[in-house]
């Protein structure tokens, strides 16, 4: 199993959006993916991320591949994961 798969929620550990957690949408290559929040959830747009600012946490939800951020917030919602992902987190420092 990779860690890093689509749908599964990670937490940003290097730029402004540190400590917030997003979900990953889609696996660009072995070093960039599409995270999003939602925005108006935990406040993470939409944009291409290097997996090494990153970190995988332990729960996942069930997304296709480019799912918008609206399907992304109802399979959020059917999981009830909207308030661990809208809870911020502390990052691991390497």
């Amino acid at each position: 199993m990779p860690a890093i798969e689509v749908g599964r929620i990670c937490v940003k550990t290097a730029g402004r959006e540190a400590g917030s957690k997003c979900v990953v949408v889609d696996v660009i290559d072995s070093n960039y993916v599409l995270v999003t929040g939602p925005r108006s959830l935990s406040g993470v747009k939409r944009r291409r991320t290097n997996v090494k600012h990153i970190e995988p946490t332990q729960d996942k939800i069930d997304l296709k591949k480019d799912a918008t951020d609206e399907e992304v917030l109802k399979a959020l919602e059917k999981t009830k994961k909207t308030a661990a992902v809208k809870a911020e987190a502390k990052p691991k420092l390497k």
